[in-house]
């Protein structure tokens, strides 16, 4: 068995996520608390009480379902059970980058809240949104968004063999719907995020950020993880605060990120925080190869993936 984590992004987002793992472990309240003492959030009242529009806030959003996969990674430690590789998609490379000790508990934390803060408040003025396309090639849903001419639109995550997710203007977006679905798109769904992520229109963000990321150390990564931006292994050599102040405004490439874990060996992937996405992109890629698909988002899913991985 080889295993690889991989860590949901922001649109995961729901109320009441994390609540049965924190009620249940004390290892998950730690967790909670700390984040809560390193940044002065109440991320668990947020997560688990507050009102669906708050938690969507891209600045709560980002620290909730950070603070719910670490939550799950430390009771997964105390019980044996490891990645060889990790990634993430989006926000979600962070929790790969902390879970590999790149990132250090506390300096992840707080990047992630300034990450969270800058891609909410430095926004350019418009209106805009994010859209998944499916049932469409990575090369029709670009044919798609250069077809557009009511308003800014690219692709922004190449998530799975045919589905696409777009980001731009919501102006755009709408016209780009009709567009993918004349072309064949068997369905268009509008995400749960707020801005133009992975597009130069957050530029500013991506300069705050880097600014943000001078001040933090980046350790010797114990573990594998591959990068959003290429869906390659981080190198030694690479610039790894370079790389994440980029991955804001280019493209997320986890389709190759899931070939990438593929054909490096990992036979068990297990997706570690709020939905079931990620996993729904592993069972999309095509694969001759015998795979086992776990998600953790609760007691339950947590305690089965335990005792079939056979954790301690």
């Amino acid at each position: 068995m080889k295993i690889g984590f991989l860590f949901p992004g922001q649109g995961s987002q729901s109320v009441g996520m994390g609540k049965d793992i924190y009620e249940e472990y004390e290892q998950a309240r730690k967790i909670y608390d700390e984040v809560k003492n390193i940044t002065g959030i109440d991320i668990a009242k947020i997560s688990f009480e507050g009102e669906e529009e708050t938690l969507n806030q891209t600045k709560y959003t980002q620290l909730a379902i950070l603070t719910e996969s670490l939550a799950i990674l430390e009771i997964l430690k105390q019980n044996g059970i490891k990645a060889e590789i990790s990634a993430g998609l989006s926000l979600g490379e962070y929790t790969a980058l902390i879970n590999s000790n790149a990132l250090s508990f506390e300096e992840g934390i707080q990047i992630v809240k300034k990450r969270g803060e800058y891609m909410q408040n430095l926004l350019p003025k418009g209106e805009w949104q994010m859209a998944a396309i499916m049932g469409l090639s990575d090369e029709k849903v670009e044919e798609v968004c250069k077809k557009v001419k009511t308003g800014f639109v690219v692709p922004a995550n190449y998530n799975t063999e045919g589905q696409v997710a777009i980001s731009g203007e919501k102006q755009g977006i709408e016209e780009a719907e009709k567009i993918a679905k004349e072309m064949g798109a068997k369905k268009v769904r509008v995400l749960k995020t707020a801005g133009p992520f992975h597009t130069e229109k957050l530029k500013e963000s991506a300069e705050a950020l880097r600014k943000e990321l001078e001040n933090i150390t980046i350790n010797k990564f114990e573990t594998k993880v591959i990068k959003n931006i290429d869906g390659e292994f981080y190198k030694d050599t690479d610039n790894v605060k370079d790389i994440l102040a980029r991955h804001i405004i280019n493209p997320v490439r986890f389709s190759k990120t899931i070939r990438t874990m593929l054909d490096n060996g990992i036979d068990t992937f297990i997706e570690i925080g709020p939905g079931k996405t990620l996993s729904g992109f592993v069972k999309r890629t095509p694969t001759d190869k015998e795979i086992t698909i776990l998600n953790i988002n609760d007691v339950q899913t947590l305690k089965d993936t335990i005792k079939e991985i056979g954790g301690k």
